[in-house]
């Protein structure tokens, strides 16, 4: 379904994006509309898709996640029954955050967060007992200098 955006409703975006707990009342006097409109717009942007899952954002760090690693995979394997197994295997991982598939010479990249480098190889070794392989390599982010899930609207 398309949806066209206009002004206001990159205004209500952006008020979303910065805290979906507040009140309608809030996010109508921040964009300058009243509660109806506002609602109105909200319910449609869901109905076609342009907002999804509603959630919070936890600190890993503060509830023991204290290792991120980003994950490059590289496989020889490229059979539907094969990547099928492998997204499988991926979504099945709670540790897992993120899975993109890649244009270049590494196929997958994953961030995964988890408490320490010993979690961090338990995920590996049940990772390749359940798929095969054909390089892993392993990247511990020593930083976060900047995360958000807030598109420039």
């Amino acid at each position: 379904m398309n949806v066209r955006i206009d002004d206001t409703d990159r205004k209500i975006l952006a008020a979303l994006q910065q805290d979906a707990s507040r009140s309608l009342d809030d996010i109508a006097r921040e964009v300058g509309s009243s509660k109806t409109p506002v609602w109105n717009r909200i319910r449609k942007m869901r109905e076609a898709g342009v907002i999804g899952q509603q959630t919070v954002v936890l600190d890993a760090e503060a509830l023991g996640f204290e290792a991120c690693f980003f994950v490059l995979i590289r496989t020889s394997e490229h059979e539907a029954d094969w990547q099928g197994r492998f997204l499988k295997a991926l979504q099945d991982r709670p540790e897992v955050q993120e899975a993109h598939r890649l244009a270049g010479d590494i196929d997958y990249i994953l961030k995964v967060r988890v408490e320490n480098a010993r979690a961090y190889d338990r995920f590996y070794q049940a990772l390749i007992a359940e798929v095969r392989v054909h390089n892993v390599t392993a990247l511990l982010s020593m930083e976060q200098i900047k995360s958000t899930t807030m598109l420039p609207l």
